[in-house]
């Protein structure tokens, strides 16, 4: 390890079970707890999962957020996403509704500050392009874009991981950051880019366009249209001046969601959906 002088202690735990995690906190009381386990893949819970979003995305958040102030954990982060703003798929509104659990456990617990911190795709993580365009050159190509026009927001993983350690430093209870994730690259761009820098070319290696997937939109917006942002004393960091909307009451969501049951259908779930998040709009 980079830091030895760094104790490490790995314990495997789910985001649902909040008998374990709130043992596991209390036996070591965390200055600082960084959430960051959810189900982040769009097409996969947009339709037959949305239940799991909303168990691990939603009532996770309300669990580690909980077990964080029980504790008195100086400070709680969520890791959250550029998809929870104007969400058109559910794991965006499953993470948008966890911001919005987060505000509410910061009215239950004052000791602790809790801060949501949004941002873009990461290059290099699992389930970036970056590897899965490597993979392909290396295949041979094709190489796959959804759409000639899709755009996304990239940022590395030091300067990512850099920027959320920062937000748990400064912020009020209850703000949410938005990273300044620089300019929009055109995905297809990037892929035409990476084919150079293999020493190919596009006609040994084509790009073939697959058509946007389920809950896929072209542009995603790191803030919504009703959100102005606040400067911090970083330059990367800003802080999303949101509408204040009324406190969300957090037993009657998990009252909510047990009421869906284990297979509720797809219209159950964009009601529920609908009725909770404003500004979700299913496609």
């Amino acid at each position: 390890s980079a830091h030895p002088q760094m104790q490490g202690l790995y314990y495997t735990s789910n985001v649902r079970e909040v008998d374990r995690l709130t043992a596991i906190a209390t036996q070591y009381r965390p200055t600082v707890v960084f959430h960051a386990a959810a189900y982040k893949h769009v097409p996969l819970m947009e339709s037959l999962n949305e239940i799991e979003a909303l168990h691990t995305n939603v009532l996770g958040t309300l669990n580690a957020a909980r077990a964080a102030g029980v504790v008195g954990a100086s400070r709680f982060v969520l890791v959250s996403t550029d998809k929870a703003v104007n969400p058109t798929n559910v794991m965006g509104a499953s993470k948008r509704l966890a911001e919005l659990v987060m505000q509410a456990v910061a009215r239950e617990h004052l000791l602790t500050q809790y801060v949501a911190v949004r941002f873009g795709n990461v290059l290099g993580s699992s389930g970036s392009v970056v590897p899965l365009f490597t993979e392909q050159i290396n295949r041979g190509g094709p190489v796959t874009v959804t759409h000639p026009e899709i755009v996304r927001y990239f940022m590395t993983i030091p300067e990512a991981a850099q920027l959320v350690l920062q937000a748990g430093l400064v912020g009020e209870s209850g703000q949410i950051f938005v990273l300044d994730m620089g300019e929009p690259i055109k995905i297809v761009e990037l892929a035409k880019m990476m084919i150079r820098l293999s020493g190919k070319t596009e006609h040994e290696i084509p790009i073939v366009f697959t058509g946007l997937r389920p809950g896929e939109k072209l542009y995603e917006e790191l803030l919504a249209d009703d959100e102005t942002t606040i400067q911090t004393p970083h330059p990367k960091l800003r802080v999303a001046k949101a509408e204040v909307v009324c406190p969300l009451n957090v037993e009657h969501i998990v009252r909510l969601i047990a009421a869906l049951g284990v297979m509720p259908s797809a219209n159950q779930m964009r009601n529920f959906l609908t009725s909770l998040v404003p500004e979700y709009s299913a496609r």
